[in-house]
């Protein structure tokens, strides 16, 4: 099992830093930081004014509002132009173009935009970019990450014969290792700053052809943790790319060759600072005011696939790593990366004659590209860069293949008839219309298809009469690999289990040859799967570099710009607004550092390295009140919990009484009545986690609804994982000391009876009546790996076995997938199906913390 195999263990990791004392180190001290230059500035100009150059608090919660929150420039000035609103809120400026001023000329922010051209086919086009160095020390300085940047390389490892090693953040990653041992030979005393960009087209409107083409910039001496958060601004937009198709090239090679010869141009030009800086570094002062030499050196693109071809220079069909044919792509395993130096040499013959550079370029697998943008950057491997697309190449790309596949050989009509049926859980999605229905399917729909698509067919039989193991093996295979590559954090054994979980799919895939599905797997997304596990041990896990982050930043950097502008010349609008929001926000985070004291607001932090940080333990929560309270009787009509007295009582004897038997504890129960009728019921439980970085809420991860009928809404009584060891479970434990209950009611005992049942011991505050499924089998189904469970039933009656825990013995909730048969009876629904039907199978998959704990 997964969990079994992977982090067990409370200590923390062993960390083997970097050996040579030259690296990282600093070059001078006591810079002062950027807070401090400005806190010395605004003090002489506006003593005594901490809002400067705002004149008072109103001054700048309005200006704030206004470019972060407020309506529109022409708004804020009607606004401001209504008589006496100006006057009463006591505003320094009186209509947008004054404020705009104050914002331009007197507050800080990141690097300014320039507007260049870049000459293509006889046509200029143009290119938005900011200085990509200063971009890179804007992060660096932020005295908010002054905290949390990380400087030197470090190995991870789990065990203290340091056999068993730790991927997770970039900093743990081999590609890191070995670049700083290779700029430490060239040039000692570097600190590297891994660069990481990514670009993307994205759709401005949602008719016509208006586009942006942005590029995003980030370092990987940031967590990921803050990397992937837009509200702590770890991602600069680095500039905006020609969107042009060049339609006015008429031949098509020519036009494709032109459009990527555009691409590397403006990227060329944007990138071009890298190459002296990432060879012999610049000095960089950190938000601390330490200052350090930098190297900064591109480490990673992030992209889909058509961006990865014309970054990388290949065919589209072909893989933008290896040269492995594409006649191949269905087999598993890689070869080498492409030959950096054969390609570069290739790349030589650019300004020579052109027959000859297109015939080299040919030779070594590649576009004649006129000099790609990467061509001269110090310890950069393009074909190493490279990494994983979880969102384009498994949600979009493999899982759509899948699921494709299995309704060709299902028929769409009974696999929505099981999609409608399933019972519900708060991790996944009830497809009440079934999913053949669905248009223009999301990443994210494809990810909740994926939390049910095993369920949707373990027990259907094949046309022909064919064996159906080898196709439920092949999509296990499938569906295991996709939730290992979302691990926060991987060992070399779970790595280990991402191949076999790889390799058992190629094993038993040609199952969907022999129905006529499919006449061979020769895609580039099944092929690219091949290289996830030495993009993970060369970057780190893929939420490093995530596409799914660069869309949510489309949001902020692209549209919501467009939306500000006037839709003509819209990207020198889009810039500036840009520009002042970036001046705004830093302005804020300064007045706040102002007011407390020259003390960080809210500093994301970073936490003591500890295996919980990426394998959090779940917390129940329960709401402050009741919903009600209830009578035996109702408890019994309402939600089913029949034989609740009985229960309780056995509870409350067996709390006082632990060593018990089950007949002495049955029969003092029958023979001692409750000292009361009613009990306050609530019909949630929640789990969160906690936020190890930026210390806010807890996040809400799971809840169990254990609710009546009401009005509209229907009765939903959930199925939840419960430990019956005693024992406090620890964390990726698996099964072990489990079992998988239904929850009818969640309950607290009357103050005044409390009291009396336990008047010199701490009384249970949260108690839950369930009912019982029965005990995990020693080993799951060897082809499907589920556990297969049935109500637990006891006497003629066959009555539900029944009894009281405490809600903090609750893990999680668990789904259950029904054991259907050959088809699916249509008299069971979604909200009755844990009822109608008596045997399941547990789902694995319903979340990813239940996968990586549990199964």
């Amino acid at each position: 099992m997964p969990a079994e195999a992977t982090l067990q263990g409370d200590r923390d990791p062993i960390v083997v830093t970097f050996p040579l004392e030259s690296a990282g180190k600093p070059v001078s001290f006591g810079a002062g930081s950027q807070y401090d230059r400005l806190n010395e500035q605004f003090s002489r100009d506006h003593p005594g004014n901490p809002f400067a150059p705002f004149s008072s608090q109103m001054d700048w919660q309005f200006a704030r509002w206004a470019k972060l929150r407020g309506p529109g420039s022409t708004a804020v000035s009607e606004l401001l132009d209504i008589e006496g609103v100006q006057e009463c809120l006591k505003l320094s400026y009186k209509n947008s173009q004054e404020l705009n001023k104050i914002i331009d000329e007197e507050l800080s922010g990141r690097p300014p935009f320039k507007r260049e051209q870049i000459v293509i086919a006889g046509q200029a086009y143009d290119i938005y970019f900011r200085d990509v160095i200063k971009c890179i020390r804007a992060l660096w300085a932020k005295p908010e990450f002054a905290c949390i940047l990380v400087f030197l390389p470090e190995r991870h490892y789990l065990d203290a014969d340091q056999n068993l090693r730790l991927f997770h953040d970039m900093r743990t990653g081999k590609w890191w290792w070995a670049t700083q041992v290779a700029v430490e030979k060239d040039r000692p005393g570097a600190t590297i700053a891994p660069v990481i960009i990514s670009s993307d087209k994205t759709q401005l409107t949602l008719f016509g052809n208006k586009t942006a083409y942005p590029v995003y910039l980030t370092i990987g001496n940031l967590p990921k943790d803050i990397r992937r958060k837009p509200s702590r601004q770890g991602q600069v937009l680095l500039g905006y790319l020609p969107t042009t198709r060049l339609d006015h090239i008429t031949n098509k090679a020519s036009r494709r060759r032109a459009v990527a010869n555009l691409f590397h141009g403006a990227m060329r030009r944007i990138l071009a600072p890298l190459k002296e800086a990432g060879k012999n570094g610049v000095l960089m002062a950190s938000g601390d005011g330490i200052v350090r030499r930098v190297h900064p050196i591109f480490a990673v693109f992030v992209g889909d696939y058509p961006e990865q071809c014309l970054v990388t220079g290949c065919y589209y069909g072909h893989c933008p790593q290896c040269p492995k044919p594409r006649d191949e792509f269905g087999e598993p395993g890689v070869e080498p990366l492409r030959n950096l130096l054969a390609i570069l040499d290739a790349l030589d013959k650019a300004d020579g004659d052109p027959t000859e550079f297109a015939r080299a370029c040919a030779s070594a697998g590649i576009k004649p590209i006129y000099h790609p943008f990467w061509e001269d950057l110090p310890y950069t491997n393009i074909y190493r860069s490279i990494t994983p697309d979880l969102l384009h190449q498994m949600y979009q790309g493999v899982v759509k293949h899948l699921v494709a596949w299995l309704k060709s050989v299902y028929g769409e009509n009974e696999i929505d008839a099981r999609c409608r049926r399933m019972p519900p859980n708060h991790n996944t999605r009830l497809f009440t219309k079934g999913i053949s229905s669905l248009s223009r399917v999301s990443g994210e729909e494809h990810r909740n298809i994926c939390r049910v698509l095993l369920g949707l067919i373990v027990d259907l039989p094949l046309p022909g009469s064919l064996s159906p193991a080898r196709l439920v093996r092949a999509v296990r295979g499938l569906l295991d690999f996709l939730h290992l590559a979302r691990y926060q954090v991987h060992s070399s054994a779970t790595l280990r289990l991402l191949r076999e979980a790889l390799d058992r799919f190629h094993a038993n895939k040609d199952i969907f040859v022999d129905l006529g599905v499919r006449a061979d797997f020769n895609l580039p997304k099944l092929h690219a799967l091949e290289h996830y596990l030495a993009s993970i041990m060369l970057f780190g896990t893929t939420d490093n570099y995530n596409t799914e982050f660069t869309e949510r930043l489309h949001i902020d950097f692209a549209k919501d710009a467009y939306r500000a502008s006037n839709r003509r010349d819209e990207f020198s609008q889009m810039t500036l607004w840009l520009l002042r929001k970036e001046k705004v926000l830093m302005h804020n985070s300064f007045i706040q550092w102002r007011l407390q004291g020259g003390q960080i607001v809210s500093p994301p932090r970073s936490p003591r390295l500890h295996l919980d940080v990426f394998r959090p333990r779940l917390t129940f929560q329960m709401a402050k009140h009741p919903v009600r309270t209830v009578s035996m009787s109702d408890l019994a009509s309402l939600y089913g919990a029949a034989d609740f007295e009985q229960a309780v009582g056995e509870f409350l004897v067996r709390y006082k009484n632990p060593a018990l038997a089950t007949r002495q504890v049955r029969r003092l129960a029958e023979s001692t009545p409750l000292e009361f009728q009613r009990v306050a019921v609530f019909h949630k439980i929640k789990f969160t986690i906690p936020d190890f970085y930026d210390g806010g809420l807890p996040t809400i991860v799971d809840t169990i609804h254990a609710r009546p009928h009401a009005h509209s809404t229907p009765a939903r009584f959930d199925t939840a994982l419960i430990n019956i060891s005693g024992t406090p479970l620890a964390p990726c434990s698996g099964i072990a000391g489990t079992r998988v209950a239904q929850v009818r009611a969640v309950f607290t005992l009357p103050a005044a009876a409390a009291r009396s049942y336990f008047p010199t011991m701490d009384s249970p505050l949260h108690l839950a009546y369930v009912d019982w499924f029965t005990p995990f089998g020693t080993q799951p189904n060897p082809d499907h790996r589920m556990y297969s469970i049935a109500h637990s039933v006891s006497g003629r009656d066959k009555v539900r076995v029944s009894s009281v825990v405490r809600v903090s013995d609750i893990c999680r909730s668990i789904m259950l997938f029904p054991r259907f048969g050959p088809i699916a009876p249509r008299a069971w629904s979604s909200l009755s199906v844990l009822n109608d039907c008596t045997s399941f199978y547990v789902n694995p998959f319903s979340a990813d913390h239940t996968y990586r704990d549990v199964f």
